[in-house]
């Protein structure tokens, strides 16, 4: 009897997505583990007084970055239009851009980053396989420039590690060489490349030129840069601006491993424990706070009506359709 090779593979691959699953709940069981063991003697008292002390000059910046975040995020979508070509006009990308991108944050990937930006998409006229090459373009360059940020703090050793977390300092400096190795070959093959269509898990991706793929890494790079300037902003004054942003490009991986939505105490306990050595419990988590509450929550209130809006337009345009067939 023969045996074919997609048989063959099936206990592998169950295989490995046990041992995936196994690993997710052991990251998320420890982030739980850490994140209680580090603020059970928080002093909450403290972290109210730390949040009133916000002037309001302080947090109209943070709103301010805020925005320039987001629109960088949603400038993504804008390069997918130019990488299709597709006929939406600019206003109405980055309007569906900034929709997915504050329910993403919210909700997960799955919410906002594919099947708000499918349904949104496809219900102002783009078809699917135009909105997965926007996708791609979109995810391309938020990793993009998270790799390139990445890979020069791990590189340079520009994060200030505790003393009890020293032995790795030469473990995130070979990532952080591998990041800016990935980064720079993506580049080379957008501009040297003769092979410029490539299938990855069924999906076709088309190498973009190479003044985009750098346009990809710029906005990328921009978008992640802001977020990590919010939270230095919040924070006391002194610190030093690359080490809070590695800190938050580790936290970010740590929330995609344990798929909680909005990285909800993962942002959280993993700046207690790379910063805790440097700022009070107390001065961190009420950063951390008002981080989400500009943005994460503010963001989506204003998303709800964007995506109403967009809901009335698709809805005008199905019933212009059904009457033109009619």
């Amino acid at each position: 009897m023969k045996v074919s090779v997609i048989d063959r593979l099936k206990p592998s691959r169950t295989w490995r997505r046990w041992l995936k699953r196994g690993v997710t709940l052991a990251f998320f069981v420890l982030v739980a583990v850490l994140l209680f063991s580090l603020a059970r003697n928080v002093d909450w008292p403290e972290v109210v007084e730390t949040l009133r002390s916000y002037s309001p000059l302080l947090l109209l910046a943070g709103v301010g970055i805020t925005a320039a975040s987001h629109a960088a995020f949603s400038g993504y979508d804008l390069l997918g239009k130019r990488y299709t070509g597709h006929e939406l006009p600019a206003w109405r990308v980055l309007l569906v851009a900034s929709v997915c991108y504050a329910f993403n944050l919210n909700l997960g990937a799955w919410v906002g980053g594919l099947a708000m930006r499918y349904r949104l998409y496809t219900r102002l006229g783009l078809g699917v396989s135009t909105v997965t090459r926007i996708l791609s373009v979109s995810l391309i360059a938020n990793w993009l420039g998270y790799m390139i940020l990445a890979g020069t703090v791990f590189s340079f050793r520009l994060l200030g590690l505790p003393s009890s977390w020293e032995i790795g300092a030469t473990g995130l400096q070979l990532i952080g060489f591998g990041l800016l190795g990935i980064s720079f070959a993506y580049l080379a093959a957008c501009r040297f490349s003769k092979r410029r269509v490539w299938h990855v898990r069924g999906h076709e991706v088309v190498l973009p030129p190479l003044k985009l793929a750098l346009m990809q890494a710029a906005l990328g790079a921009a978008n992640w840069l802001l977020m990590g300037m919010l939270i230095y902003l919040l924070l006391p004054q002194g610190l030093f601006f690359p080490s809070i942003l590695g800190i938050l490009l580790i936290s970010a991986i740590a929330g995609v491993i344990t798929h909680i939505p909005a990285g909800l105490g993962v942002l959280e306990a993993v700046f207690l424990a790379l910063l805790q050595h440097e700022v009070a419990k107390s001065e961190i988590l009420a950063a951390l706070i008002a981080y989400r509450a500009l943005y994460f929550l503010l963001p989506l209130l204003v998303a709800c009506v964007g995506y109403l809006m967009l809901e009335r337009k698709g809805r005008r345009r199905k019933r212009e359709e059904a009457r033109q067939r009619g």
